[in-house]
């Protein structure tokens, strides 16, 4: 039976009555629209998921969230959830591959590929994924906006629909604030906060997020948390305090804007766009 990739139940109930996970999916039949997708056997899903996850780096590289070596990303072996591929130690963004990617366990050893792991990635990401079974993909960079926006130590308020992705629906970890996680009871401070939410902002850090559907999901909202991120620092900057969405209204939008099938969704166009442009990430 072919595997199929499912959408986190946090779809409205209306919509999962009428068989849909997003109010986007069109109601007319034939028409061109991104479909979740099905694979016959377990190593044509990890081809799949080891593909994405080239392009999760490669959507990194664009956005300019590289800063030297930091920065890891992951996603769950279909076939032993004890593992997880992830991109090589001192590889920049734009350069990650197929052929380069490492698969890893939750020590830290590397099972399959040449290159070494970052000790720090595989500190937090392991953690998580050992802890959170659910959790199928992470990402986390050092970029700007998340990073200096981490330094406050709040949540991000709901200023716009966008930010109203997030609301209830992320975290702020105060543990290790500012402490390279190195150790390993770094990483397991880190996982205790990502029960039930997509996304965290690690104080004096930078900005993590989780999925329970896809590297895709993962990627996409860490991409729209640094972008919320700005948008709230550039608010910060003006001293005038915003008229913040309500939080009946700020639900609503996280419903239909902010599940983890959206993530997926909005990361279509980034691979659409990269398959056209960036051909040697297959290699």
């Amino acid at each position: 039976m072919a595997a199929v990739m499912e959408a986190r139940p946090d779809a409205p109930e209306k919509l999962v009555k009428e068989g849909k996970v997003s109010i986007y999916q069109p109601e007319q039949e034939e028409l061109i629209f991104p479909e979740l997708p099905t694979f016959a056997n377990a190593a044509a899903q990890r081809q799949h998921l080891k593909e994405r996850l080239v392009g999760a780096c490669r959507a990194f590289a664009q956005q300019g969230f590289d800063y030297g070596f930091a920065g890891h990303l992951t996603v769950r072996d279909p076939e032993d959830p004890g593992l997880y591929w992830t991109n090589p130690m001192a590889i920049h963004f734009s350069q990650v591959k197929v052929s380069n990617l490492i698969c890893a366990d939750h020590e830290g050893r590397v099972v399959e590929g040449n290159h070494a792991i970052n000790r720090a990635g595989f500190v937090l990401h392991a953690a998580v994924h050992e802890m959170h079974q659910d959790i199928v993909a992470m990402c986390h960079a050092h970029t700007v906006y998340g990073t200096a926006f981490a330094a406050l130590g709040k949540k991000l308020e709901p200023i716009t629909q966008d930010a109203a992705a997030f609301f209830e629906d992320h975290v702020v970890i105060g543990d290790e604030a500012g402490q390279v996680a190195v150790e390993v009871k770094a990483g397991h401070k880190v996982a205790n906060a990502f029960k039930g939410v997509k996304a965290a902002i690690h104080q004096n850090h930078g900005l993590l997020t989780a999925s329970r559907h896809s590297i895709e999901s993962a990627a996409f909202w860490f991409i729209a948390l640094e972008r919320c991120c700005q948008q709230q620092l550039l608010i910060d900057a003006t001293g005038v305090a915003p008229r913040l969405v309500t939080p009946e209204r700020a639900r609503y939008s996280r419903e239909h804007v902010g599940s983890e099938y959206i993530g997926w969704l909005h990361f279509q166009t980034i691979w659409n766009d990269l398959i056209a442009k960036q051909p040697d990430m297959f290699d």
